[in-house]
């Protein structure tokens, strides 16, 4: 049996796994959506491009539902705390999550170019929010967010939703769109005919460049002008799940903890090498393109989670509030108890989306698409 201070390491490893199947498996879904009227110039170019997502993209969103759970369950401080702080932001992505099946179902349902543009719009509109709100969040979360505890740890929030928009935060979200535009292109590149595959690739590529060049001026930025938190005095591992029990300073650097572990500089590289990767691979025709795109995506959330631990919701307000992986965490007790049930549940969920993904490969064509019967 694990002890409480494994287990708490454990999950934020579990967490960041899951936010990583979420933009590797519902990124290039969203990508694909925002690209929609790029790639596709005519109505049966992007009948191709939605039939490369539309058979798995609801399946994709069982990573979002298991990140979800996994915050209620293993780290309900920060779950409660996100969700009351962040509501309108939140409410936009719920919001952008019902768009979608919306415009997914209703813009084959009658046959005129104008509806099927305003549907399409809905699409585009959601794939972007989706990115944008995303890449800010995570922007804020090393700017710290304006929450405190009182002594009965009853939270209280200051500010509103575009506070939230500080320009570091909004180059986060220029990172995060350039990435997962990056990945859709590669997916469409990967899975759509060959005459859009070759336009994929070309955005692909743009893309890639944009999210090297933001991701490198994020880290700057980073790490010269945002002053980073550090937990002051002993850190208990431990201890009870009180975010005022230990004391917090401002001031010193975001990367301190790549300084303790220096193999955490191998998920920064990870990314730009993925990106490289995209220049080289992309539009060969084979699965490479995407593999990269998936390692940039995975090694920017881990670039990320690295630079911020043990911190998961810091506070701009009250440092000493800030949540951690040692005092944010259900008990000894829950986390075992869930972590038994992601053994078995989780390699149930990679096989069986393997197994679907491995039905459903192969390349959609235009011949495909004029030859179908569906309703579109």
């Amino acid at each position: 049996m694990f002890d409480i201070t494994t287990l708490r390491v454990i999950w934020w490893a579990l967490l960041g796994i899951l936010l990583i199947g979420f933009a590797i498996m519902d990124g290039f879904d969203f990508g694909v959506a925002a690209l929609l009227r790029v790639l596709g110039r005519t109505e049966d170019e992007r009948r191709v491009l939605l039939e490369t997502i539309e058979p798995t993209w609801e399946g994709n969103q069982v990573w979002f539902v298991l990140g979800g759970g996994a915050s209620f369950a293993a780290w309900p401080t920060l779950y409660a705390t996100a969700f009351s702080g962040l509501y309108l932001a939140l409410a936009l992505v719920l919001l952008a999550f019902i768009l979608r099946p919306v415009g997914f179902n209703f813009r084959g349902k009658i046959h005129d170019a104008r509806w099927r543009a305003v549907w399409d719009g809905t699409l585009i509109f959601s794939g972007f929010v989706v990115m944008l709100i995303s890449g800010v969040a995570f922007g804020n979360l090393f700017l710290g967010l304006p929450f405190r505890y009182d002594d009965d740890l009853y939270m209280t929030w200051q500010g509103g939703f575009f506070d939230l928009l500080h320009p570091y935060a909004i180059l986060a979200g220029l990172v995060s769109i350039t990435m997962l535009l990056t990945h859709g292109a590669c997916w469409a590149a990967y899975r759509s005919d060959h005459a859009i595959a070759e336009r994929a690739a070309r955005v692909a590529r743009w893309m890639a460049l944009a999210y090297a060049v933001t991701f490198v001026l994020a880290g700057i930025w980073l790490g010269y002008g945002i002053p980073g938190f550090t937990v002051a005095g002993p850190v208990v591992m431990d201890g009870p799940a009180n975010p005022l029990f230990k004391q917090v300073t401002i001031g010193g650097s975001w990367f301190t903890s790549y300084m303790l572990y220096p193999w955490f500089w191998a998920a920064p590289a990870i990314g730009i090498l993925g990106a490289i990767g995209v220049q080289w691979t992309v539009g060969k025709h084979t699965l490479a393109g995407f593999l990269c795109s998936s390692l940039m995506l995975a090694g920017t959330i881990l670039a990320a989670g690295f630079a911020l631990f043990p911190f998961l919701l810091p506070s701009s307000l009250d440092p000493r509030s800030s949540l951690t992986v040692w005092d944010a965490s259900s008990s000894h007790g829950t986390l075992a108890l869930m972590l038994g049930a992601v053994v078995v549940l989780l390699p149930i969920v990679i096989l069986y989306t393997g197994w679907v993904y491995r039905v459903m490969r192969g390349r959609v064509t235009l011949e495909d698409v004029r030859h179908s019967h569906n309703t579109y």
